[in-house]
């Protein structure tokens, strides 16, 4: 039976998780607030041995849990790891109202644990008990599209009973159906979706408009008050969009062609940097005249900041997603897909997503996030509506040694 070997970590991918624990994603929370980071230096240590270190080879799914080790039956209980801030939260500031909901109707407790701060990092964290063979003592994990698809590919994820997922199947809305990563949704749902867009203050542009990366990278008004991502695939997608490429089937050519692109950007000085979650505070105070931005931080600003504009490009847009997964030996998969089911159902999604501001992947929340906030059953970034659905695309997946030699040529972008 064929084997995967494990991936190890190669110095773009390091390079890559800097960026994300210094200033990327990883490094606030979905809130945009500050995660606990303590353990950054120590990670990075930690990763580059474990990718050294010859951990055993990966096994493949159909190596993994069987169905009689499926303990959901006697054991009322499942183990949820999430990013933090991930959450509803109730009124106290303690409670989890649709965990509690869950608990209430199942009589399944819910271990909620905030333990993933960036992607990296948690795979770090739970690699080596899965290239073994054993359980992370996690039921239910939630990691970004392009870990999804590595966790999957190396087997280490199990598939998903339909016969425990009715309102997931039924109110996934269309457009995360079918990832490239992941055909038919067999291993996986999505918990949010997050899309790249571009942003502005209007009170810094004198009241423009800003609404393409061509703008961005040559309107002459703007030298030097616009920032991307240090996210690869944010900044990259959105420029290949921008230059009539998708990023659902691009070359190599093509990749570089969009490196070229924002190099020339750099050398012209018309960008001023490469940020994460950090460029918020530069936005809001006019800074940054513009930039490439997370939608959720946009909503988030929105509300104290009228200043604050986005925009959606009529080339498109790039969207991730989150993705809830069951891991390999997992004691509790029957639990865990009746969890995931659970945020499917439109009462919860719509409570979720009020609290979050996310795009949210359920059909049918309309109503209930209406009655929760007008306003947020409104907003396109986190209901889309038709007209945003078809402009969004997704990053495809990258085999190991593409993400390898785009994450160097990104770094070298980066100065990194």
């Amino acid at each position: 039976m064929q084997e995967y070997e494990a991936e190890g970590l190669t110095a773009p991918r390091l390079a890559a998780m800097r960026r994300s624990l210094s200033d990327g994603r990883g490094a606030l929370t979905r809130r945009s607030l500050l995660r606990a980071s303590g353990a950054g230096a120590g990670v990075l240590g930690g990763l580059a041995a474990l990718g050294a270190c010859g951990i055993p080879p990966a096994k493949r799914e159909d190596q993994g849990a069987a169905a009689s080790d499926d303990h959901s039956d006697r054991e009322k209980r499942v183990t949820f790891s999430n990013w933090t801030e991930y959450m509803d939260v109730g009124d106290d500031g303690q409670s989890r109202p649709t965990l509690r909901t869950f608990t209430e109707r199942t009589g399944i407790t819910v271990k909620y644990t905030e333990d993933i701060n960036d992607n990296v990092e948690f795979f770090g964290k739970v690699k080596p008990q899965l290239a073994a063979g054993q359980d992370t003592g996690r039921d239910l994990i939630v990691v970004t599209d392009w870990l999804a698809a590595r966790i999957i590919r190396l087997g280490w994820a199990q598939k998903l009973d339909p016969a425990n997922l009715p309102h997931a199947f039924a109110n996934l809305t269309a457009q995360f159906r079918a990832p490239d990563w992941d055909p038919g949704r067999a291993h996986s749902y999505p918990w949010s979706g997050i899309p790249t867009i571009i942003a502005y203050n209007a009170r810094a542009t004198g009241g423009r408009t800003v609404d393409s990366v061509t703008q961005l990278l040559d309107d002459p008004r703007l030298k030097g008050r616009v920032s991307f991502l240090s996210e690869m695939r944010d900044s990259v997608g959105m420029t290949l969009l921008d230059m009539g490429r998708d990023p659902a089937s691009f070359t190599d050519a093509d990749y570089d062609a969009a490196i070229a692109r924002l190099q020339d950007g750099v050398d012209r000085k018309q960008i001023r940097r490469f940020t994460g979650n950090d460029y918020t505070a530069d936005l809001s105070k006019g800074d940054i005249a513009a930039c490439v931005a997370w939608a959720g931080d946009i909503v988030q600003l929105q509300a104290d900041n009228p200043d604050i504009k986005y925009a959606i490009p009529a080339a498109g847009y790039v969207t991730a997603t989150d993705n809830l997964l069951v891991p390999a030996k997992a004691r509790h998969k029957t639990n865990a897909e009746r969890l995931i089911d659970h945020y499917y159902e439109p009462p919860v999604a719509a409570r979720l997503a009020a609290y979050i501001n996310y795009v949210c992947p359920v059909d049918g929340v309309a109503v209930e996030l209406a009655a929760i906030d007008p306003a947020m059953a409104s907003n396109t970034l986190i209901l889309p509506d038709a007209r945003m659905t078809a402009k969004s695309h997704a990053f495809r997946s990258l085999e190991p040694d593409e993400e390898t030699a785009y994450e160097e040529k990104f770094a070298a972008l980066l100065g990194a």
